[in-house]
C-alpha cells in the first residue's frame, strides 16, 4: 500500500471507532456527523469523501460488529452455555447500552434500511452457531432448540438492559442448561433445578411440568 492508502485506511478506521463509540453510547439519532468530525477534528467534507451518507457510516459500524465466533476446542455444550457467561460480562462492563442491532433498528424505524438487514443477519448468525454446536450433540430437533436459545439470548439482553442487573445472564443460562438436559443433553455442572439454596448456588424454581 502507498502513504497515500495508508493514511485514507487510517482516517477511515478513526472515523468508524469515533462513530460506533457515538452511535452506541448515545445512539444513532442523537449523533450526527458534525458531532463525529468534530470529535475527530476533521471536517465533514473530509468524512464524506470515506462515507458519502450518514446511513453509509450507520451501516459501516453495524457491519463490523458481525464478526465471526472464536473458534473453540471446548464441548459443544460448554460453547453453548459460555454464550451467557459472555454475555454477563458483557452486561457488567460498565459500557453496556444493549443490543447495537436492536437499538438501531428502534431508533431508526424504517423497515428498508439496510441496519434492519443487518439485524436479522447478526441474529442468525449465533442462531446458527447454536444450532452447529446442538448438531454435534446429536439434538433431535437442533434448530428448534437453537431458535429457544437464542431467544433466551435476547431475553436477556432486554432483561439487562431494563433491569440494570448483570446476573440475568446466569439466570438465562441456567434456563438453557434446563433446555439442554431436556433434549438429552449432558451438561457441565449440577442441573439448576435440583439446586440447594445453600453455598453459592442460586434458588432454582423448576418448570411445573403439563
Amino acid at each position: 500500500m502507498t502513504r497515500s492508502s495508508d493514511r485514507a485506511a487510517a482516517m477511515r478506521q478513526r472515523i468508524l471507532d469515533t462513530a460506533d463509540r457515538l452511535f452506541y453510547g448515545r445512539g444513532i439519532r442523537a449523533v450526527g456527523v458534525d458531532t463525529i468530525a468534530a470529535e475527530i477534528g476533521i471536517s465533514k467534507r473530509t468524512l464524506y469523501n470515506h462515507f458519502p451518507s450518514k446511513d453509509d457510516l450507520i451501516v459501516a459500524y453495524l457491519s463490523r460488529r458481525i464478526r465471526p465466533g472464536a473458534v473453540s476446542d471446548l464441548p459443544p455444550a460448554e460453547q453453548i452455555l459460555g454464550e451467557f457467561d459472555r454475555l454477563q460480562r458483557s452486561f457488567a462492563s460498565g459500557v453496556f447500552r444493549g443490543c447495537p442491532f436492536v437499538n438501531a433498528v428502534a431508533e431508526l424505524k424504517e423497515p428498508g434500511h439496510a441496519a434492519n438487514q443487518l439485524a436479522v443477519a447478526f441474529k442468525e448468525q449465533r442462531r446458527l452457531r447454536f444450532r452447529d454446536l446442538l448438531e454435534r450433540l446429536e439434538v433431535e430437533d437442533a434448530d428448534a432448540l437453537a431458535t429457544q436459545l437464542q431467544l433466551l439470548v435476547d431475553g436477556a439482553i432486554a432483561a439487562a438492559l431494563v433491569r440494570g442487573d448483570a446476573k440475568v445472564a446466569l439466570a438465562a443460562r441456567d434456563a438453557a442448561r434446563v433446555l439442554l438436559a431436556a433434549a438429552g443433553v449432558g451438561v457441565p455442572g449440577r442441573d439448576p433445578a435440583t439446586r440447594g439454596a445453600r453455598g453459592r448456588n442460586r434458588r432454582w424454581s423448576a418448570p411445573s411440568g403439563r
